[in-house]
């Protein structure tokens, strides 16, 4: 989910925290854990921060280890560690309990977005995107501020945020019944898939799609019981060329490769140099794939520059592959 997604989630635990009979009989405990699951909540992302060495480092280890398994148990520790001696009088194991909570919510729906997470790490270094809810969530974010609403005007946070959340477990599973509903409908009506990727969209019966066939790559819109396919793409193996095992071991291409599971290449020759371009297919906008990774390669098979991440235009590629600079920014 987005960052205030998981902000405004933190609070609502904090309300529901209310309902603990070990906070409303201390205070220090009651403030305490509201610091911890407020972090909690946001902690996991920490590794956004890896966004100012470089796009390659950001995508190989955003919610990876910081949402892998071993984390749910770290972050709170860490946490309570940090926050305990400013709050002596505090229950240190309640304030572990709550900001545990807090770091399972966050990593827990990560889990229902595309993006996904590697949560089964050091198990499985699989993403796990199930593709039911978006990043931002108009109903996630109005049943909160709903929430907060009722808890300024009524006090009584503890039920009212209960409600809550007994209110967005229905939703999930409602989520989840429709994107059954939609794979199964794509399946129905384009036969011989071999992979479907559901993204939802703010709307509730649409979702972009990307598939993968036997001989071809799907690109389209489920709206209701209505598939439009606005782009289909040969699938094909990359070329057998002195130049591709150069460009595909640069680290653009490679973080990009680690975390696009539907692709498409061009490799182009130019005069002086060898282009290779891989464009995410599951994310599609007015037109344009703006998820992509680009390496360039002289005749020499020496790397000159390379870029992964979000372009919306031809111009702002070209600055970042700046020759002999090999860039991320």
């Amino acid at each position: 989910m987005d960052t205030g997604t998981h902000v405004i989630m933190g609070a609502g635990l904090v309300g529901l925290s209310t309902l603990d009979p070990a906070l409303a009989q201390n205070a220090a405990s009651f403030e305490a854990v509201l610091c911890g699951t407020m972090i909690g909540s946001v902690i996991p992302d920490i590794d956004t921060l890896l966004k100012l060495k470089d796009n390659a480092t950001y995508i190989r280890h955003h919610r990876g280890v910081t949402h892998a398994l071993p984390a749910t148990v770290l972050w709170p520790t860490f946490i309570t560690a940090g926050l305990h001696p400013f709050f002596p009088e505090a229950s240190a194991l309640h304030l572990w309990l709550w900001t545990c909570l807090a770091v399972v919510v966050h990593v827990g729906t990560d889990l229902f977005n595309a993006y996904g997470t590697q949560a089964l790490r050091p198990f499985s270094n699989r993403w796990i995107a199930l593709d039911m809810i978006s990043i931002f969530d108009p109903f996630i974010t109005g049943a909160h501020l709903a929430g907060f609403v009722l808890w300024y005007l009524f006090g009584r946070p503890g039920p009212t945020f209960l409600a809550v959340y007994a209110l967005l477990i229905g939703y999930y599973f409602l989520r989840a019944r429709h994107h059954r509903r939609a794979v199964n409908l794509v399946k129905q009506q384009i036969k011989g898939l071999e992979k479907i990727f559901l993204s939802p969209t703010m709307r509730w019966h649409a979702y972009h799609l990307a598939a993968i066939g036997e001989h071809h790559y799907y690109v389209g819109i489920v709206s209701g019981r209505r598939i439009r396919v606005i782009d289909t793409f040969i699938k094909a193996a990359l070329p057998d060329h002195p130049a591709i095992p150069v460009l595909l071991s640069d680290k653009n291409v490679a973080a990009f490769l680690s975390f696009s599971p539907i692709y498409r290449y061009d490799f182009i020759e130019y005069g002086d140099y060898y282009e290779l371009r891989l464009t995410d297919l599951r994310y599609y906008k007015s037109g344009h794939y703006p998820f992509v990774a680009v390496a360039r390669a002289d005749r020499r098979l020496n790397l000159l520059s390379s870029y992964t991440g979000w372009i919306y235009n031809t111009e702002k590629l070209e600055r970042k592959l700046v020759p002999n600079v090999s860039t991320s920014d």
